[in-house]
């Protein structure tokens, strides 16, 4: 594997996803973790911005309410900066306001405390005089703070009012001395609040709803575009993916293809050599020997000589004539078969013409052309190709099969072209048989050179030699 392929493999390679959160997408991941953060950050905010609303309209309406006590009960209390005692008088006027009037609807009950904890007054008669622990809101309201509390009636002395399961507003409110501002008392008071619960409901629903609302319309709106991003990858990601695959196969061909190229241009320098050595051979035993034969007869002398008889002069000038014309013959025999006719400029039918005519001439054999394609442009790589290929079978075929019934077939495909070459010899045995198959090794290297495919196969009678040619990636013609 070379480096390409390397880059192309480390690119495609994925990491491991053994668990079920490894195997899903990331906008997926984002949407589990996204979700359960969000539920958790709305639940803190709408908490947090409930207890606010809550703890300001708990405020301000005990605020409200303390101000409406204070008007009325702070004119009938004595002085409490210089008396921590009620009277009698002071007492039943108390009692008098908060049983009847807007006031004794309004409140369940009604406390007045001195700093030491003890109940100065109560609408309750027993708890008069008893002294408790300030508590921490008694404590505040001493400080000047007014502190409002709803529906948490935790106080020890707040027992009838937790049993009559009304919702109440409990709200400690401090007395101050007018001239100086000091608080010299704190009154409790605990008013029935329906109206307050039923405002602290839409309270509730409305900043849920609010939070709720914001929250998931922005988790929405982020989601949306974290999968359209995530979609958008993945598109991305499957295109790369196939590219990359593709790009992969590409170099594997390529590879395939440039060691195909290696072996077919080591085989054709082998081959050169021997179609070198052959041609020597072919000159050297052919018009050579008659060459030199018929320089023998010149160097005899019976040209020369004066006893030669006129009719021995003229046979001997025959006989090196005779020598001469063979030996021409066949040197244009060897050349015939070197030299190409100009492919360029013909079409493949005219090329195909040329061809089995110089072969009718030379063997005096017809050859069958049962189909021709109608490619009318070729390469000219692919018509040299064709050429050789169907020159060469058809010389075996009249070497191993005395020209015996021999056919050529042409045919194109959807980006190719195939030839066929058959004839009605002896078949593959008395083929392979017949000599070192040189031209066999040509053909089959001068096609896969070029990438196509060649074979030879046994006939019902004979042998079939195919080749085929893939034309879309060649050059394009002359």
């Amino acid at each position: 594997m070379n480096a390409s392929n390397a880059a192309c493999v480390e690119l495609t390679r994925q990491p491991p996803r053994n668990s079920v959160w490894g195997r899903q997408t990331l906008a997926r991941q984002f949407f589990i973790v996204g979700s359960a953060f969000s539920l958790g950050a709305m639940a803190l905010v709408g908490l947090f911005v409930t207890h606010l609303i809550e703890k300001a309209v708990t405020r301000n309406a005990a605020a409200s309410t303390a101000l409406y006590v204070d008007s009325i009960i702070a004119p009938l209390l004595p002085d409490m900066a210089s008396s921590e005692i009620l009277d009698e008088t002071s007492s039943r006027v108390l009692d008098e306001t908060l049983a009847q009037g807007p006031l004794g609807e309004r409140l369940k009950a009604f406390r007045l405390w001195a700093r030491d904890g003890r109940i100065l007054y109560s609408s309750d008669p027993s708890q008069i005089g008893q002294q408790f622990a300030p508590s921490e809101d008694l404590q505040k309201a001493f400080g000047g703070e007014l502190v409002a509390e709803f529906d948490e009636l935790d106080d020890i002395e707040s027992t009838a009012e937790r049993e009559s399961g009304l919702p109440l507003l409990e709200i400690y409110s401090p007395l101050l001395q007018p001239w100086s501002g000091e608080v010299v008392a704190v009154t409790e008071f605990y008013e029935v609040a329906e109206g307050l619960k039923v405002d602290l409901s839409v309270a509730r629903w409305q900043s849920w709803s609010a939070v709720a609302t914001v929250t998931l319309a922005f988790f929405l709106t982020l989601s949306a575009i974290v999968f359209r991003g995530s979609r958008t990858i993945s598109l991305q990601s499957r295109e790369l993916e196939s590219r990359i695959a593709e790009l992969t196969q590409l170099l594997s061909q390529n590879d395939a293809l440039k060691s195909r190229i290696q072996r077919a241009a080591a085989a054709t320098t082998a081959l050169n050599e021997s179609y070198l050595r052959n041609l020597g051979a072919d000159l050297h035993d052919g018009p050579a020997q008659l060459v030199a034969f018929a320089a023998l007869r010149v160097d005899s002398g019976l040209l020369s000589e004066p006893a030669t008889s006129t009719e021995r002069r003229e046979k001997e000038v025959s006989v090196i004539k005779a020598s001469l014309d063979q030996a021409m013959t066949e040197i244009r025999t060897i050349c015939t078969g070197l030299v190409l006719p100009h492919v360029e400029s013909v079409s493949l039918e005219e090329m195909l013409g040329e061809l089995l005519n110089s072969y009718r001439a030379r063997t005096g054999k017809t050859v069958e052309l049962r189909n021709r394609a109608t490619i009318t442009v070729l390469p000219v790589a692919a018509k040299i190709c064709i050429y050789r290929f169907i020159q060469e079978s058809l010389n075996n075929g009249y070497k191993h099969a005395a020209g015996l019934g021999q056919w050529v077939n042409i045919a194109q495909f959807d980006d190719g072209i195939e030839v066929q070459v058959g004839d009605a010899g002896p078949g593959l045995s008395q083929l392979n048989s017949g000599g070192s198959g040189i031209g066999l090794a040509g053909m089959r290297d001068r096609v896969e050179s070029l990438g196509g495919t060649f074979s030879v196969a046994p006939a019902p009678a004979g042998t079939i030699v195919t080749m085929t040619l893939p034309l879309h990636n060649m050059e394009t013609p002359i």
